[in-house]
């Protein structure tokens, strides 16, 4: 797997995953970077089993707003923005936007405990060898945590690399849900 797709964007300390010392993690600094219409791709292929053991596939959400937040339980910006993704997605569920977490590089029981702690109340996939995480090949999450908002077709609308926050997630998922 390319070293781009993980990295978790924090202090040195929370940057090793389970395995203690991979240095192909790189740090995100939570910049956002909105993808003009024109140069938008769809993502196709995304599926797999939630935490909960349920399938799901990122076209069930088609005609819909999807945030997808990449996500693992020892990364400590991960957790920091758990309370803020919970908090957009509580707010804009009823507005047409669903949310879809991929618990990547993981334990199973670690990621379920994550999501007991902080309240997630969105499914998220789990990921714990990086296969679904490739299917974002065209705008790819390069650090974890990474949030991606796809538009209504399935294309990528922005990307948030490095933690996020209510006041720059919100206003980004409030775009991509105004457009046509």
């Amino acid at each position: 797997m390319c070293g781009l797709l993980a990295g978790c964007a924090g202090s040195q300390a929370s940057q090793n995953g389970p395995g203690g010392s991979d240095n192909r993690f790189i740090a995100g600094d939570g910049s956002a970077q909105a993808i003009p219409v024109a140069d938008r791709k769809p993502v196709t292929g995304v599926q797999g089993d939630t935490l909960d053991g349920e399938k799901v596939a990122l076209a069930d959400f088609k005609g819909k707003v999807t945030v997808v937040n990449f996500w693992a339980s020892w990364c400590a910006p991960c957790r920091g923005e758990a309370p803020s993704l919970e908090q957009v997605h509580s707010e804009n569920k009823g507005k047409g936007v669903e949310f879809l977490g991929v618990a990547f590089k993981d334990s199973k029981q670690n990621a379920q405990a994550f999501e007991r702690k902080f309240k997630v109340g969105y499914p998220s996939l789990f990921d714990a060898d990086g296969r679904i995480t490739l299917a974002f090949r065209s705008v790819p999450p390069n650090a974890i945590p990474t949030t991606l908002v796809l538009d209504r077709q399935g294309r990528v609308a922005a990307r948030v690399i490095g933690a996020t926050t209510y006041s720059k997630l919100n206003p980004i998922v409030a775009r991509v849900l105004a457009e046509k």
